[in-house]
């Protein structure tokens, strides 16, 4: 099943507070087919892993429909080209219909059009272009600017603005009787108007029914689904006030003056406070996924394309892999692709960190959204719209904001049971004031269970989690660390242990020249001519590295004859007429070559991790090449910063012991463990859990792709390969040992933000709802409490944004 499942991400609308979410999940567990769902209430996004076999995507949305919510759908216009008849019309609409993730496609052949209903985590724009493309026509988008701005949570801020705005006006009327009553506000003048019942009746009604609308549609929704959320508090809770005061009113026709008791404007300001609450959070939810729309903003729109022979100008969406690219200086480089022509230095700070221009040649890879600093040049696309390094960063990023951490596991189950419980305590008060306290005082026992129902919503509860991963993983990829999934973002803060690998983690990965040490008549200049003139001919690493070197000091290179190569010996050729060869001891003794008097200088630079080389020349010693894997120049720092953390750093290489030794003591690492297969770094991180500790792998390669699977927290160089990436649980963009540092302290911030958010969130139920059932809170006020508990827990979270590395 595993391997023929699917993922799908949709965006729901009608959720209000933890309990929707929960109730979603749930409903969509028990699907047979999904093997997970889980469903982000900061996001309004639901992620659902499915068999595709057993279950259709319009299941799923069906399902999410009868538990009384909706599907979010996106719309999309296309011109559509190619058109001749109504054939043409008809069989685009047919074909885009049966693609799964459309809703509904209808094709306009009058207007050469198309209007697309479907869910862009199933199916993209892109997708839909492609596949009318594939019919033989030609699609477009229509106003595509105008619909990317398009945002759906904007039109919503929008709704509840202009709903705030008439119930201020509907609720400040009434309020003005609320603060009439007060002795200390008696100077201000009350009209006689807003005494009337029948007045206060005319201003709250609207206020409840088509203001609070949304509170009785989610509350039906809710108990149709035999449960309960904050929606059902709030209709019962304002119901109870809007009803009581009606019976009021009704019961003093006939009678003189006017009654009193009234509580309209209790109902009326409870909604206004509720509203307020929710517009602060809908916005402030907003803000909380700023790290993805600053990802987003830095793709480039449209790009230079060469088809025909003729360079057109088209919408990113429309590039091709193998497309050939123009780029001037100054523009973005459009997708990940290979320059074929001409060069330039690309500022690839977005995605390394590093702010020196890196120069890039015909062969060289460039990355999609860069910067183009100074040359024009030509590329082929190799990868494009979700292929690019961009488009998996913000894949990687927008996964980790929807998935939930283990911690919010134990918010959804308590916001699960909490509505029943607190209908039970606020029945329970009213009993006990009705009864006992205040015996037959209906309005003030009335009072007291509205104040229960309100207070105790549990929204600031349902918050608390997501909104702090949300925040935490965007600003963590700001820094260029991605983590996988809330879960790795929550448990990084409890490693114990790293261990890191040495080749391209601790140290570069490309061994370089590091020592040349000349004997006899020789120049360093002169021999390093003789060396590089012969290794060029071979493909060893180790021969590019001094080969290398030789080109770095400006060192001509001449031809070589008679080349010849004996693995794991040597390379010998004749240049300029001299026999030159270039190997290890056993190659000399071969050659007869004295070498005695050198080998404990050969020794000491080989205890240093160097790997050394003998020169000799017709058969006479001439020099010693050394070359070595040389360490970053950050390594020593990061490693430092972590051991100040109290973590333990460990070493694990396929290199000897020697070099291993040696590369550990020059980055301050204390245990070095070198001769490693890649089963055996496994075995050796499994080792370390066996011993109670958290084990954090840090590596690069496709050997490493073992451990980092088997450690508790993975976390792959993003300077590696993809094996390494696929295995890990966090990516590390920018290559360096100091994000592993950063990662740690990032999970520890967001972990203690998301305890300070739920002790708020159980601060205000478990203190609001005793006062307010001691009488201790008007409903007004217990409304605005409950409305600001989840703005409060938002902007808490929104301090992860601020946090520096």
């Amino acid at each position: 099943m595993a391997n023929t499942s699917k993922e799908t991400t949709v965006d729901v609308t009608g959720m209000t507070c933890a309990a929707c979410a929960t109730r979603i999940e749930k409903g969509l567990n028990k699907l047979s087919g999904v093997e997970k769902a889980t469903v982000n209430l900061a996001l309004d996004r639901a992620s659902i892993r499915y068999n595709p076999e057993e279950l259709s995507p319009r299941e799923i949305h069906q399902k999410i429909q009868d538990l009384g919510y909706d599907v979010k759908l996106d719309q999309t216009d296309y011109n559509i080209t190619g058109m001749t008849c109504a054939a043409c019309s008809a069989r685009i609409e047919k074909v885009l219909n049966k693609q799964p993730g459309i809703e509904q496609a209808t094709v306009n052949l009058a207007l050469e059009t198309a209007t697309v209903h479907y869910h862009s985590g199933m199916i993209s724009s892109r997708d839909i272009m492609k596949k009318v493309d594939d019919l033989g026509y030609k699609a477009t988008e229509k106003n595509e600017e105008l619909q990317r701005s398009n945002d759906h949570r904007e039109e919503a801020i929008k709704k509840q603005q202009q709903k705030l705005f008439i119930s201020l006006l509907l609720s400040l009327p009434l309020l003005w009787t609320m603060v009439g009553h007060f002795g200390f506000l008696s100077f201000l003048p009350l009209p006689e108007i807003l005494i009337n019942p029948w007045v206060q009746m005319a201003l709250a009604t609207p206020v409840q029914f088509y203001i609070g609308k949304q509170f009785y549609v989610g509350a039906y929704k809710a108990l149709n689904n035999k449960s309960a959320n904050m929606d059902v508090l709030v209709a019962l809770g304002t119901s109870a006030a809007y009803f009581y005061s009606v019976y009021l009113a009704v019961e003093s026709i006939g009678h003189e003056g006017h009654p009193m008791g009234l509580y309209f404007e209790t109902s009326a300001i409870l909604i206004t406070l509720i509203l307020l609450g929710k517009l602060f959070e809908a916005r402030a939810k907003g803000r909380s996924s700023e790290a993805i729309k600053k990802l987003m903003g830095l793709q480039a729109k449209h790009a230079t394309v060469e088809r025909n022979g003729q360079e057109m100008i088209l919408p990113i969406e429309e590039v091709l892999v193998g497309d050939i690219l123009h780029v001037k200086p100054g523009e973005r480089i459009p997708v990940d692709g290979e320059v074929t022509e001409g060069q330039s230095a690309m500022d690839e700070s977005m995605i390394t960190g590093e702010s020196i221009p890196v120069d890039k040649h015909p062969g060289d890879n460039v990355i999609g959204s860069t910067i183009n600093k100074n040359g024009f040049i030509k590329m082929k696309a190799t990868k494009v719209g979700k292929d690019t390094a961009l488009a998996q960063i913000i894949k990687v990023v927008e996964d980790a904001q929807g998935s939930k951490a283990p911690i919010q596991r134990m918010a959804d189950t308590i916001s699960g049971v909490f509505v029943p419980i607190v209908v039970g305590i606020a029945v329970i008060t009213f009993l006990i004031w009705f009864l006992w306290i205040d015996p037959g005082n209906f309005a003030s026992s009335l009072e007291k269970l509205i104040a229960v129902l309100v207070i105790a919503c549990p929204c600031a509860l349902g918050l608390a989690t997501p909104t702090s991963i949300m925040a935490g993983s965007g600003r963590a990829a700001e820094y260029g660390i991605l983590f996988k999934g809330g879960e790795h973002l929550e448990n990084t803060h409890r490693v114990t242990t790293v261990v890191v690998d040495k080749t391209g983690t601790v140290t570069n990965g490309e061994p370089v020249l590091t020592d040349v040490k000349v004997a006899g008549d020789f120049t360093e200049a002169t021999l390093l001519q003789l060396v590089g003139s012969v290794e060029k001919s071979s493909e060893h690493p180790l021969a590019k590295a001094m080969v290398q070197g030789v080109l770095d000091k400006e060192i001509t290179i001449q031809e070589n004859k008679e080349f010849e190569s004996i693995p794991g010996f040597g390379v010998r050729a004749i240049v300029n007429g001299q026999q030159v060869a270039v190997g290890t001891v056993r190659f000399m003794e071969q050659l007869n070559v004295e070498i005695s008097t050198i080998l404990q200088e050969k020794e000491v630079l080989e205890s240093e991790g160097k790997t050394v080389m003998i020169v000799a020349v017709d058969s006479v010693y001439a020099g010693l090449i050394a070359v070595a894997d040389t360490m970053k120049s950050t390594s020593k720092d990061a490693i430092l910063r972590l051991k100040e953390m109290g973590i333990e750093v460990i070493m694990i290489t396929g290199d000897n012991q020697r070099t291993a030794d040696s590369i550990a003591r020059e980055a301050g690492i204390d245990v070095a463990i070198g001769d490693m297969l890649p089963e055996g770094k496994a075995a050796e991180v499994k080792k370390l859990q066996q011993q109670g500790k958290v084990v954090a792998m840090v590596g690069d390669g496709i050997n490493d792709a073992p451990a980092l699977a088997v450690a508790d927290i993975g976390m792959a160089i993003g300077t590696g390969t993809d094996v390494a990436m696929e295995a890990a649980d966090i990516t590390l963009i920018r290559g360096e040992l100091g994000s592993i540092a950063d990662a740690l302290w990032m999970s520890k911030k967001t972990i203690t933000n998301i305890k300070q958010n739920l002790f708020w969130a159980f601060a205000y139920n478990t203190l609001g709802i005793p006062l307010a059932a001691l009488g201790l809170l008007a409903p007004w006020v217990a409304g605005a409490a409950m409305a600001f508990s989840s703005v409060s827990v938002v902007l808490n979270s929104l301090r992860l944004q601020r946090v520096k590395l």
